[in-house]
């Protein structure tokens, strides 16, 4: 595998997974969390998504012809969580808590929706299956594995600097991010279902 190959992989999961877009979602999902309790979502999230990430890369296939599921349902189900996530954010239905200023113990976004659909989502799971197929080979594997993983470090990056990021926002700041993100975040569930459904020959 040659280094072209290895850059274009690595530009690949960067859009798909998309670093810089995360980290203000990132602040969104942890509203009023101390910068330690973020570094702790931030990791577990990026741990469980490295994981899910290298399962797919190694027998995603596999897995999913295992259980009967099609890369396009795929799609379509990691789109309407992603929506009813948005929705969460677009109607601030987690108000009570951002009034108190402090985290609420049971809320954890790191399984939802940080690791999967947001770091590890179908476009990612997708682009790992197709990149580590592309060239047989234990050695080109591991290679595109590495480049992964280093684009998730990049991730976590971004979560650390979440806090300073969320303080120079400040609180109204904060809240029209959420709620620019959330719908954008809408759009992008939308666009999972509309691919889905495309890959199912249901819409064209």
């Amino acid at each position: 595998m040659d280094m072209a190959s290895i850059i274009t992989a690595f530009v690949t999961l960067f859009v798909v997974i998309d670093p810089v877009g995360l980290a203000p979602l990132f602040i969104a999902l942890t509203p009023g969390m101390t910068d330690a309790q973020r570094l702790r979502i931030g990791w577990r999230a990026t741990i469980i998504a490295a994981i899910l990430l290298t399962m797919f890369g190694l027998a995603g296939e596999k897995i999913l012809e295992f259980v009967g599921i099609s890369l396009s349902a795929f799609r379509i189900a990691g789109g309407i969580l992603l929506f009813l996530t948005a929705l969460d954010m677009l109607f601030e239905r987690r108000t009570e808590r951002r009034e108190g200023q402090s985290a609420d113990e049971d809320h954890d976004p790191s399984v939802f929706p940080l690791a999967t659909p947001l770091l590890a989502g179908p476009g990612a799971l997708a682009t790992m299956i197709l990149l580590v197929g592309q060239e047989p080979g234990a050695v080109h594997a591991l290679i595109i594995h590495i480049v992964m993983f280093s684009v998730l470090g990049l991730c976590m990056l971004f979560f650390f600097l979440a806090g300073p990021l969320s303080r120079l926002l400040g609180r109204t700041g904060t809240m029209v991010v959420t709620r620019l993100l959330g719908m954008l975040l809408a759009a992008l569930s939308v666009q999972f279902i509309i691919d889905g459904l495309r890959g199912t020959g249901l819409y064209s």
